[in-house]
C-alpha cells in the first residue's frame, strides 16, 4: 500500500528552500507516486525535469485557463512534442476559470478545446480544473471525445459527480474535503464509488486540516485519507489502496 498523489507543483517556488530534502521524506512516508502538473508552458517543462530526476515522479504538461492570455499555437505544438518522453503521462492542468469578472472567457474556452484536442491526439488523459464554470465546463468536455481524466479539486454537486462519472471521469479529492464548510464535497465523497475517487494534493495550496494555512505537501495525504475513510466508513488504508490503483489504471497504464 502506498500513497499516489495525483495534482502537485512542487516546481512551485514555495519549495526551492528544501524540495530535495522534502521529496526524500515524502518517499520515506509512502508516497510512492507524484504527477507534478503543469500550469503554463515554463511550469511544464520543469515538471518533465522533476519527472527526470525522481523516479517516482511524472508529469502532466498544460496551460491552466488562468495563463491562456498569452498561449499562440506553438505553445500546442510545444507540449505536444512533450509526450515524447514516457513519464509525461496526461494533458493538464487545463479548463476553465471565471472567478474574476475581466476573465475572457471566449479565450479560455478556445484553448480549453485546444488543450482538449491535443489530449486526443496523444491518447492521454486529462487534468481539469473548473472554478465558477460548471456548466461551460461539463458542455465541452461532453462535447469532446474525451472520456478519459480527473476533475481536480471537485467543487461540484453529486449531481455533476455522477454525471462526470458517466462520462468516464474520476472525481479528485485533496485537503478541501477535511474544511467545515465541506458539506457538497462530503456528499460527494460519500456518493461515489472508491473506484472513481483520486488522491491529489495541489501542493502547496488546499493544505487540510489540522495544517490549513500552510504550505501543503503529499504526506498530508494521510488526513485526506482518514476523512474519507471516515465518509464512506471504511478503513482510512482501503481508501490509500483503491485511490492508487485508480490513478495507477488511470495514468499508468
Amino acid at each position: 500500500m502506498y500513497y499516489f498523489d495525483t495534482h502537485a507543483h512542487y516546481d512551485d517556488a514555495a519549495f526551492d528552500a528544501d524540495r530535495e530534502q522534502l521529496i526524500k521524506d515524502m518517499y520515506d512516508f509512502g508516497v510512492k507516486k507524484i504527477i507534478n502538473v503543469g500550469a503554463d508552458v515554463e511550469s511544464s517543462l520543469k515538471s518533465i525535469e522533476l519527472a527526470k530526476k525522481y523516479d517516482f515522479f511524472y508529469a502532466a504538461v498544460g496551460v491552466h485557463p488562468y495563463d491562456v492570455g498569452e498561449m499562440c499555437e506553438n505553445d500546442i505544438k510545444l507540449l505536444q512534442k512533450c509526450f515524447n518522453y514516457y513519464k509525461v503521462v496526461a494533458v493538464g492542468e487545463i479548463g476553465l476559470d471565471y472567478h474574476y469578472e475581466n476573465t475572457d472567457r471566449d479565450k479560455q474556452k478556445y484553448w480549453f478545446k485546444k488543450q482538449l484536442e491535443l489530449a486526443e491526439n496523444v491518447e492521454k488523459p486529462v487534468i481539469i480544473h473548473s472554478r465558477d464554470a460548471a456548466e461551460d465546463t461539463f458542455e465541452i468536455i461532453a462535447q469532446s471525445r474525451i472520456r478519459s481524466g480527473v476533475i481536480h479539486a471537485f467543487s461540484g454537486s453529486a449531481e455533476l459527480a455522477r454525471e462526470y462519472v458517466k462520462l468516464g471521469f474520476h472525481i479528485g479529492i485533496g485537503g478541501v474535503i477535511t474544511f467545515k464548510n465541506a458539506k457538497k464535497l462530503i456528499k460527494v465523497a460519500n456518493e461515489m464509488p472508491m473506484s472513481r475517487i483520486l488522491l491529489e494534493t495541489d501542493a502547496p495550496y488546499l493544505t487540510p486540516e489540522p495544517y490549513r494555512g500552510g504550505r501543503n505537501n503529499s504526506q498530508n495525504l494521510q488526513f485526506v485519507a482518514a476523512k474519507i475513510g471516515d465518509i464512506k466508513q471504511i478503513d482510512p488504508s482501503e481508501v490509500i489502496k483503491s485511490s492508487s490503483e485508480n490513478a495507477e489504471m488511470l495514468f499508468l497504464r
